[in-house]
């Protein structure tokens, strides 16, 4: 047989198994049939082409398929007698799965009436047992919820971190009394009544003992901690709070303000008599609210830009106030100081005006006044300089405080306008902001005033102290005026008298 007919009888042979074995899975038994004599043909057709080519006469190729015939005959015969043994194999196996089916559904049968049966019979037990227990039912009913409450308590309670596990019994308890075929031992009633006593026992003490505590930072430390009833816990002179899902006890990451933290020192240092404590009688409720607040820094944060242009501006104010209370000051004492002397000195506003006197004894009443007016002209403008920045600042700051509140409104009213009012802390919050550039005009403009009027009143005090010695000088200069004029007038008149 040459290697041509071998690949053609190969890939023949391949094929016709392929299809064998889809039409086997499909359950098609004729086709089977035919495809397996198609095969025979082929392989037979197969045979002739390599008997042809192998074969060297005529003669030699008609013996050779009359032998191939026969072969083949044989062939066919033992296929079809083993096909037939394997149908009634299959239908022996059909058989005994049939009867396997029959006895099945048999006690399916069986198995569901005795389901029924006991279904039936429990029931019957259940009314049983529900008329024997009778009132004791309703007090399982009110221990299981009475556990469930005291869970629910013991879960916020401070005093289980003085005294953990007692939840675990009060969650079996629950789901004991749940079941209907567990009754309620006399120890575990009393455990409960004993768990109630103990919390309520515990609450009206303050206790100290040690246990560890997670820090802010992360850290954990072993630390002395006081539990003031079942409201708070406080630790080195800071607040704490119990988490009941990790069983933890954790410093408070924010703290509320310094009057508060003190009444813990005051607490701790007591040595047992009586100190004022800031404590939250609704379990952590009010102490979270305390510390959500923000701080005077927070708030002014809150303000932004603007918040802080104001800030910058009441600075630059309250310098330029502190410069001008202690100039005024000073120039005050001097002047006092000079209302009590006779000599004139430079160094003070009422000094240099007497000096426009001293320097100008010959001037008639006229000139000297307008003198001294010019000099105290001159005096002014030291007196008043740059209080008149202060008033401005007085006005501005509220102005621009106003600014920064109608820029926060309307950044408020965009965020609305974005995400909408399902979120009333959205628009609160913003709003909130916005009005705290408002508070910070105010703040600054409020003091301003005062600090303005103040100033100006001493300066207006100097001028007029000015002003008086400026009059009483020019009233002793017209004096000594009218005196002279009356001396000489006098003189005169004698003489003429003694030349008469």
């Amino acid at each position: 047989m040459t290697n041509s007919s071998k690949k053609i009888r190969s890939t023949v042979t391949n094929s016709l198994k392929n299809t064998v074995s889809k039409l086997n899975k499909a359950g098609k038994k004729a086709l089977t049939v035919s495809a397996l004599s198609l095969t025979f043909a082929s392989l037979s057709c197969l045979s002739a082409v390599s008997y042809a080519q192998d074969a060297l006469t005529l003669d030699d190729l008609l013996n050779q398929l009359e032998q191939g015939q026969l072969t083949q005959t044989k062939q066919n015969q033992a296929r079809e007698s083993q096909f037939k043994a394997k149908v009634n194999q299959q239908q022996n196996m059909l058989n005994d799965m049939s009867y396997q089916r029959d006895n099945a559904l048999l006690l399916s049968v069986q198995l569901e009436q005795n389901f029924a049966d006991n279904e039936i019979t429990l029931a019957n037990k259940a009314e049983a047992l529900d008329k024997r227990l009778g009132e004791l039912k309703e007090l399982f009913g009110v221990l299981q919820q009475v556990s469930g409450d005291t869970r629910s308590k013991f879960q916020t309670s401070v005093i289980s971190a003085q005294i953990p596990g007692r939840g675990q019994f009060l969650d079996e308890f629950a789901q004991s009394m749940g079941s209907s075929s567990k009754l309620a031992s006399i120890e575990e009633i009393e455990r409960l009544w004993f768990e109630l006593q103990r919390e309520m026992t515990q609450s009206g003490k303050v206790t100290t003992f040690n246990r560890e505590v997670v820090l802010a930072n992360g850290d954990r430390n072993n630390a002395a901690v006081t539990r003031v009833g079942g409201f708070n816990l406080i630790s080195n002179g800071k607040y704490l709070e119990y988490i009941d899902e990790t069983g933890t006890v954790a410093e408070l990451i924010r703290q509320p303000s310094n009057r508060y933290l003190a009444s813990t020192s005051d607490l701790v240092n007591s040595g047992g008599n009586t100190s004022a404590f800031a404590l939250d009688p609704t379990g952590g409720s009010i102490l979270s609210l305390l510390v959500q607040a923000p701080d005077l820094k927070e708030r002014v944060d809150q303000g932004g830009p603007v918040g802080y242009i104001i800030l910058a501006i009441g600075l630059v104010g309250l310098l330029i106030a502190l410069e001008r209370l202690i100039s005024l000051v000073l120039i005050g004492s001097k002047v006092e100081r000079q209302l009590k002397s006779s000599v004139a000195s430079s160094d003070n506003p009422l000094g240099r005006v007497m000096q426009v006197k001293d320097n100008n004894p010959g001037l008639d009443t006229e000139t000297l006044e307008l003198k001294l007016s010019e000099s105290i002209l001159r005096e002014v403008p030291k007196l008043s300089k740059r209080l008149t920045l202060i008033k401005i600042i007085s006005v501005v700051a509220p102005l621009i405080g106003l600014l920064g509140t109608v820029t926060g409104m309307i950044n408020t009213f965009q965020a609305i306008t974005l995400f909408g009012t399902g979120d009333p802390k959205l628009m609160a919050g913003g709003i909130s902001q916005a009005l705290v550039t408002t508070v910070l005009g105010l703040v600054v403009a409020i003091p301003m005033v005062f600090i303005f009027a103040y100033l100006n009143g001493r300066s207006r005090n100097i001028v007029n102290i000015l002003q008086q010695e400026s009059t009483g000088i020019i009233a002793e200069r017209a004096e000594r005026a009218e005196s002279a004029e009356s001396a000489e007038l006098g003189q005169s008149q004698t003489l003429a008298g003694q030349g008469a």
